[in-house]
């Protein structure tokens, strides 16, 4: 028997960046990220993570099929984006995540996640699994959820 059609996708993409080298100027243009795709995002009712490590993004987008598409496109065609590679592109059954858009930059109190999932040398490679993305972006919102207190999710 086929699973019945969803208009609920998810799309997870990696790209390097060009982004500042000064850290100043760097960190306004990641604020200048989160708080314009948060709004997109809300309008759009799409969520999503995006990782930043180094010089390379990874993001998991998740809503339905046409604003994912919209939002994707705008995204390839982002000059601060080059080299933007799908890594999969699916059917879902439900969300995963909660927040209209969250940015994790490895660093402090993530680093631990990130040296696990050890994505770095995958995306120096361009070849990163899509598993260990999404693994990565489930941690870092279940521990973003953990030090709120939150222990479950009901989505």
């Amino acid at each position: 028997m086929r699973a019945k059609r969803t208009s609920l996708v998810h799309i997870i993409y990696f790209s390097r960046l060009t982004l500042s080298s000064d850290p100043a100027k760097r960190s306004a243009q990641v604020d200048d990220i989160t708080r314009v795709a948060q709004k997109k995002n809300e309008f759009a009712v799409i969520t999503s993570l995006l990782m930043i490590e180094g010089n390379f993004a990874a993001q998991v987008i998740e809503g339905e099929r046409t604003s994912v598409h919209e939002t994707f496109d705008r995204i390839a065609a982002d000059p601060r984006h080059r080299e933007v590679q799908i890594c999969e592109w699916r059917e879902i059954a439900k969300r995963e995540f909660v927040n209209s858009f969250k940015c994790a930059q490895r660093g402090g109190s993530n680093d631990t996640l990130f040296a696990k999932a050890n994505l770095l040398p995958m995306f120096q490679r361009g070849t990163p699994k899509t598993s260990a993305i999404l693994s990565l972006a489930m941690a870092i919102q279940a521990d973003a959820m953990s030090r709120q207190g939150i222990d479950h999710l009901f989505v």
